[in-house]
C-alpha cells in the first residue's frame, strides 16, 4: 500500500535541466518509479545519453530541447513532449537554474539579468505552460526547485538568493491559484547537494559544512524521497510548501 502511495505510474514527467546534477537524477528516481520521463535541456547531446541509459534499463524515456530563456522553445517543448509520449504532462520537475558567486556590490548587469532570466523568469514561464496543459485534467504536480539560499540571507549570493527567495513566492502565489483547479504546486530548497553548482561554491565549503548541523553536503540521493512525495499522491494534499532538504543549513543561518 505504501509503495503504490508513492507509484508515479502512468504519469508522465517533464524535468527541466535534466542534462546533469539534480534534475538528470531525479528522472532516473521518476523512472523508476514507473513514470514516462522527458528530460529536456540544452545540451541535447548529454540529454540522448542520459535517455539512452534510461532505455537500457527498461525505462520509458524521451528527450527534448529546451532552452528556458528562450521563451519560443518552451511551447515547442512540450508539444515535443507530448507527442512523443502520446498523452500530456502530469508532473512538471521545474529544475533549471544557474549560480553565480561574487561580492554584492562587483555582480556585474549581465550576470544578474542571466541569473534572473533562468532562475525566475524561465521557471515562471515553464510553469505557465505545464499549467495550462495541466488545467483541462484538472490535475497535475508542479515541483520548483529554488534553494535554502532563498530561505535565509547568506554572503555572495546576492543574484542567486534574491532568485530563489523570488521563486519561493511564485511558488505559493501559483499553489493558492491552482490548487482548486486540480493543480497543486511546491517547492524544494536544497542546501549544499553534491552537483555541478555545488563546485561553483568550492571556495567557501569548510564554512558551509561547519554551517550544516548534519556536519556532511546532501547528496542528490538525499532528494529522492521528497521528490517523489511531492510528484505523487502522497503528497496529495500538501500544497505550497517550500520544503529545505538542507542538513539543518537553514537552522544554522537563524
Amino acid at each position: 500500500m505504501m509503495e503504490n502511495l508513492f507509484s508515479l505510474h502512468g504519469k508522465t514527467a517533464l524535468i527541466t535541466g535534466a542534462s546533469s546534477g539534480i534534475g538528470q537524477h531525479v528522472a532516473g528516481v521518476f523512472a523508476r518509479a514507473g513514470a514516462t520521463v522527458v528530460l529536456a535541456a540544452r545540451r541535447m547531446d548529454r540529454i540522448e545519453a542520459a535517455v539512452a541509459a534510461l532505455r537500457e534499463q527498461g525505462h520509458a524515456a524521451h528527450g527534448i530541447y529546451l532552452d528556458v530563456t528562450r521563451t519560443e522553445t518552451i511551447a515547442a517543448a512540450f508539444d515535443r513532449a507530448e507527442q512523443q509520449c502520446g498523452a500530456p504532462i502530469d508532473i512538471l520537475y521545474n529544475n533549471s537554474g544557474v549560480i553565480h558567486v561574487s561580492p554584492f556590490v562587483e555582480q556585474k548587469e549581465e550576470e544578474i539579468a542571466r541569473i534572473f532570466d533562468t532562475n525566475l523568469k524561465g521557471a515562471m514561464l515553464v510553469a505557465q505552460e505545464a499549467a495550462r496543459r495541466m488545467l483541462p485534467q484538472r490535475a497535475g504536480a508542479i515541483v520548483n526547485i529554488a534553494s535554502v539560499a532563498g530561505m535565509r540571507a547568506g554572503g555572495w549570493l546576492a543574484s542567486y538568493a534574491a532568485s530563489k527567495a523570488a521563486l519561493i513566492h511564485l511558488t505559493k502565489v501559483m499553489a493558492l491559484e491552482l490548487a482548486a483547479k486540480g493543480i497543486r504546486v511546491n517547492a524544494i530548497c536544497p542546501g549544499t547537494i553534491e552537483s555541478d553548482m555545488h563546485d561553483a561554491l568550492s571556495d567557501f565549503q569548510e564554512g558551509l559544512l561547519k554551517r550544516t548541523p548534519l556536519r556532511r553536503f546532501g547528496r542528490q540521493d538525499d532528494l529522492d524521497g521528497v521528490s517523489l512525495l511531492l510528484a505523487s499522491d502522497a503528497g496529495r494534499y500538501i500544497v505550497g510548501a517550500a520544503i529545505p532538504v538542507d542538513g539543518g543549513q537553514a537552522l544554522a543561518w537563524m
